[in-house]
């Protein structure tokens, strides 16, 4: 697939990494020569610079046969008027726009059609919101991701010693959790991956990939790990689009405070929410958390713009006893660092929330949703079988039968509004949404051919 990527920043170059290890052929713009000569030197792609608007500049990088187009620039007003002049003058099929401002989705009519020619919008602030508010739904989860609109979730959570089940074969799971339908879809061990077999045994530190109906996760997690208590507390580091947003899709559920440094920023802050405590000051500033009451907080979670501020403002919380801190973190390097390390809970990755909704517009076949995990080395993919058993490899064969890639792993299988975990003698049927789990992440495009329907079928 031939795809231009407009900007070069975290986000363009989280992209650009993930779609060039599959084999596509990509063109990256952007006004800056040295960030993407750092990109080319570790990528195998092309770059053009110059402003991704400039139809000029679109033709250079080859918009005249490009697949598609995703605009990921700082600037909405940018990714926007590339993705009218992309359609206008080179009929580009695909268009993806990075959109963040609230003023703009708050109309979608704006993108409806025979306006905007957008196909996909992503908005990363919104996918990071929902991926915490998950995440506090889920106390002691590091990872939950929602398939199938929500009615499946693959959840990821680090065994402890006195879990039940930790010491124990997973061929034991089902009496542990009776009338619990659940699937182990992956473990990592000291940072490698063990496929999940029924004499496999859990050891306390494992990271564990679970797959189970969202009314069953928390019994589950129960049979992993101590159950945390349920959230009521939390405070936010950070006034900004995120933290704003968050504060105010947990206000009416939880008691939220937010720290945010610029006075005007406090104040329009305070106008738009209802019940969040907005405080003017630090979230470094350790008298402040103090006086807040720091230790009685449920959830600390520091989301302003600046990396290293985040990373020890959550560390000051943890040690001042904030029982789970959470941190928003661009650097890929800092969150493998903040990962291997027992003072921040959770690193939140923008561009790893972002990529797996771009991912699902990419794939080929019929791809629903994807998520990726392990800072992008592995994902879980929905994916829909079409056709029959003449004309594809998965459907009217039961799991056993058909050929999954190395490391590949099917979870479970949503059927209309039936969730089935899968076992060695489950179906395929048509029209099921398979959740699959790919350790590896090179076997993509075996996956894909899986549910790619041959020309037999009409």
């Amino acid at each position: 697939m031939k795809i231009i990527i407009l900007g070069a920043g975290q986000v363009g170059g989280t992209v650009a990494a993930n779609l060039t290890s599959e084999d596509n052929d990509i063109t990256v713009i952007d006004r800056e020569p040295q960030i993407l000569q750092a990109l080319q030197d570790r990528l195998d792609l092309r770059t053009v610079v110059g402003n991704a608007t400039y139809p000029e500049v679109l033709e250079r990088a080859g918009a005249d046969d490009a697949d598609m187009v995703i605009a990921v620039t700082d600037s909405d007003e940018a990714n926007m008027v590339a993705c009218q002049i992309s359609a206008t003058l080179f009929r580009t099929p695909s268009k993806i726009a990075r959109v963040r401002a609230v003023e703009y989705l708050s109309h979608p009519q704006i993108f409806g059609p025979g306006a905007l020619p957008i196909d996909v919008l992503i908005s990363p602030e919104q996918l990071v919101t929902q991926y915490v508010r998950r995440l506090i739904e889920h106390p002691g989860a590091v990872q939950v991701m929602d398939f199938a609109d929500g009615k499946v979730r693959l959840v990821g959570v680090r065994a402890y010693y006195g879990g039940p089940l930790v010491g124990q074969e997973l061929r034991t799971l089902r009496e542990h959790v009776p009338g619990v339908q659940t699937r182990v879809a992956a473990i990592y061990r000291r940072g490698s991956a063990i496929i999940p077999e029924g004499e496999t045994v859990i050891e306390a530190g494992d990271e564990v990939f679970f797959v189970a109906a969202r009314k069953n996760i928390r019994a589950v997690m129960s049979e992993l790990r101590r159950l945390d208590k349920p959230v009521r507390r939390i405070m936010l580091a950070g006034g900004g689009n995120i933290g704003m947003r968050l504060a105010k899709s947990l206000e009416m559920n939880y008691q939220v405070k937010i720290i945010e440094q610029d006075p005007q920023r406090c104040r329009a802050i305070a106008d738009e929410l209802k019940k969040t405590i907005v405080l003017r000051g630090d979230a470094a500033d350790e008298d402040l958390l103090l006086e807040e009451n720091i230790e009685n907080t449920d959830v600390f979670c520091a989301l302003t713009n600046d990396d290293e501020a985040n990373i020890l403002s959550a560390m000051l919380a943890k040690r001042r006893g904030a029982r789970t801190v959470m941190a928003l973190i661009n650097r890929a390097a800092y969150v493998d660092l903040i990962q291997s390390s027992d003072d921040i809970d959770v690193a939140i990755s923008p561009q790893q929330a972002t990529i797996g909704s771009l991912l699902a517009h990419i794939r080929r076949g019929d791809v629903a949703t994807v998520h990726s995990l392990r800072r992008g080395a592995a994902e879980a993919i929905e994916a829909i079988a079409h056709g029959d058993s003449g004309s594809s490899e998965i459907v009217g064969r039961r799991i056993d039968q058909i050929r999954l890639p190395r490391g590949t792993t099917i979870g479970a299988i949503v059927r209309g509004e039936e969730v089935v975990m899968a076992h060695h003698n489950t179906v395929i049927e048509p029209e099921d949404h398979v959740i699959l789990f790919l350790v590896d992440k090179s076997r993509l495009s075996d996956v894909e051919k899986l549910f790619s329907v041959g020309v037999t079928f009409l």
